[in-house]
């Protein structure tokens, strides 16, 4: 008998390009029917490949079919809720073209409504915008912003500048008219109009890049919190996924720290900088580090908020995904149902089954 709830935070769709097509206008038809998507990748070589090759059905890939991910994947493990969080639409939002690549977000978005959501009652979508564009991004929300399926509006981490700088606002005045939290994930580092990868520049290697994802999360929280986002939007939420754990307490105690001494440089800025984290940012889990001494990583758990900041995420089909029980096993009991379902049920307001 299932006696967990599950709230997956992070999985991803393989939208069918010929849906997409078809509800693009003129002439971005043209253009997308030729195969130019978007800006594409750095092209750093995992030889786990992205996408995992196990997740095959009578050779179709479970990911590219809803009624296929809901068998296959929410069936297996008991998931009761799941966020879709569409991949191809994250490099789109760093291509330099705002309005071809605005369409074909717009147009994916279309489909994941039209076509996604009706097949199964525990999909929920991630809104995406084209970031750079704040109008166009405004538009994306208020167009599907009270949909019921859509539960946040989503963005690259990738960026040319930080996204607590005031240009970005209106995308978060949208989001915060409509309830919903605005989202980052990982993978566009250095693509398009991105800035590089890293602080230093450039990676050589796709191990390099991934493991320091975490320099892209850090720049983009200090920005937020330096700029006073979570002032401006008292009731904004902002969800970090896919960028780890263990890197948070830190920079929180350092925040702290020199907001003591600096607090008249961000006037905006009314109390500690740990305090406005842990009311208004919240953390997917995956991809989970894990030390030889799982103590260590308990311990972290207990320098921050982790029971109101922490959100399961799978990432499946991705190479480096996580299962919901192998998840499970991570975490303290005390924080186990927090973690697996109960904060994620609360931030977008999912209805939990009662049991019988």
């Amino acid at each position: 008998m299932k006696t967990q709830l599950i709230v997956d935070t992070d999985i991803h769709p393989n939208v069918n390009s010929a849906a997409v097509l078809a509800r693009l206008p003129e002439p971005w038809r043209t253009r997308y029917a030729g195969g130019n998507r978007s800006a594409s990748s750095l092209g750093w070589w995992n030889p786990n490949g992205v996408n995992r090759p196990d997740a095959v059905v009578d050779g179709a890939r479970i990911e590219g079919d809803p009624r296929l991910l809901g068998r296959h994947f929410f069936d297996v493990y008991g998931i009761d809720y799941g966020v879709l969080i569409t991949g191809g639409t994250l490099h789109l939002g760093l291509s330099p073209e705002a309005d071809y690549a605005a369409a074909v977000i717009s147009a994916v978005n279309d489909v994941m409504i039209e076509e996604w959501l009706p097949v199964d009652p525990r999909f929920r979508i991630a809104l995406a915008v084209y970031p750079n564009d704040p109008e166009l991004a405004v538009q994306e929300i208020h167009r599907w912003g009270d949909h019921p399926g859509v539960v946040q509006v989503q963005m690259p981490s990738g960026a040319r500048i930080p996204y607590g700088q005031r240009f970005f606002h209106p995308i978060y005045a949208a989001a915060a008219e409509h309830n919903l939290p605005v989202a980052i994930h990982p993978g566009t580092e250095g693509v398009g109009i991105s800035g590089p990868p890293g602080a230093a520049g450039y990676p050589t290697s796709y191990f390099e890049w991934h493991t320091g994802l975490v320099e892209t999360y850090i720049a983009h929280l200090v920005s937020l919190i330096s700029e006073g986002v979570f002032t401006k939007f008292p009731t904004l939420k902002w969800v970090m996924v896919e960028g780890g754990i263990s890197w948070l307490p830190p920079i929180l105690w350092r925040m702290d720290k020199n907001w003591k001494a600096l607090r008249m440089t961000v006037p905006w800025v009314d109390r500690l900088p740990s305090q406005i984290v842990q009311e208004h940012v919240l953390l997917t889990t995956q991809p989970l580090e894990e030390p030889e001494n799982p103590k260590q990583f308990h311990t972290i758990l207990e320098m921050f908020d982790a029971a109101r900041m922490l959100m399961f995420s799978s990432d499946y089909p991705h190479w480096d995904g996580d299962a919901p029980d192998f998840a499970a096993r991570q975490f303290p009991a005390h924080l186990r149902d927090r973690v697996m379902s109960q904060t994620a049920a609360e931030l977008y307001k999912l209805p939990i089954p009662q049991p019988v």
